[in-house]
């Protein structure tokens, strides 16, 4: 076995499949896709059933989002989430992902407060949950806060552009980095970038600002909703695969119809029940 799979943290070799054949993945290995004009993907997950699947299939980070205010908890929003919620879906995550980077979302009023604040709570979700690095919502503003994560040992992925923990200041679900707005994203992008995080990732944004802000800065972005010129994409996983109802927004692509598929099954199973014919015979012990 090579020596490069057997230490994660070394270099791996020069070839088109070396993303693949990553025991661990590493923020220098996402940084080693950005130097190289590669892609990787990134997928919400938010318990160790999922989060096996999904390492099986290559997904190179997982993220326990704070959208599990919507897809686990049933919030309207993300802003009730607390870490006390998010933890125990990060150890299930993370006991389950044996290659996948793990990330969990700082959740709104974990980290805002000061520098201190967002150290102390990234801490919790490294040290109880297992993850192996944050995403933190906010632009240059919060540089001071990445910063001293970062010289804590901690991984950071910033998040700009549409921040849903900041909606009602927002304006609602708008599209951001518009005309002059596109100066700003860039500026928090820089800032940010210098600051310590790894990536940038930009949600619900214009292309044309996250072309410039991916040709600028030297870290890998990540897109959802921002074109195709990120260094990697992310979903939240029920609406990739058709789990979510109603219209799905624009930039989401849906890989299955689960939700029709899980619906006739439970559908098939509750009429094997009312009719008597679960459990048959070959479910039931004699003896």
């Amino acid at each position: 076995m090579a020596s490069y799979l057997q230490d994660p943290q070394q270099n791996t070799p020069d070839d088109d499949d070396w993303l693949g054949s990553v025991r661990r993945i590493r923020t220098t290995h996402l940084q080693r896709c950005k130097d190289r004009d590669q892609r990787f993907s990134m997928l919400t997950c938010y318990d160790a059933l999922t989060a096996g699947i999904f390492d099986e299939a290559g997904i190179e980070v997982l993220l326990i989002g704070d959208s599990a205010g919507n897809t686990v908890y049933g919030y309207e929003s993300t802003v009730p989430v607390t870490l006390d919620e998010l933890i125990p879906l990060t150890r299930a995550v993370s006991g389950a992902a044996q290659r996948a980077m793990v990330l969990v979302d700082l959740p709104f009023g974990s980290y805002e407060q000061s520098p201190s604040q967002a150290v102390a709570s990234s801490v919790r979700l490294m040290k109880e949950g297992g993850a192996h690095g944050v995403k933190m919502e906010g632009g240059a503003y919060y540089a001071d806060h990445v910063r001293a994560m970062v010289q804590a040992g901690i991984p950071v992925m910033a998040h700009i552009g549409f921040t849903p923990q900041s909606t009602n200041s927002l304006g609602g679900f708008r599209v951001q980095g518009r005309d002059d707005a596109a100066t700003a994203l860039l500026e928090d992008a820089r800032a940010l970038a210098q600051a310590g995080a790894f990536a940038v990732l930009m949600e619900m944004t214009a292309s044309p600002a996250v072309e410039t802000v991916t040709s600028e800065i030297t870290v890998p972005t990540v897109g959802i909703g921002a074109g195709a010129s990120t260094t990697g994409q992310v979903l939240v996983w029920q609406d990739m695969v058709g789990l979510t109802p109603g219209k799905a927004p624009r930039f989401v692509k849906k890989y299955a119809d689960l939700r029709s598929v899980i619906a006739e099954a439970a559908g098939s199973y509750r009429k094997d029940v009312l009719k008597g014919s679960f459990p048959a015979p070959e479910h039931v012990f004699d003896e």
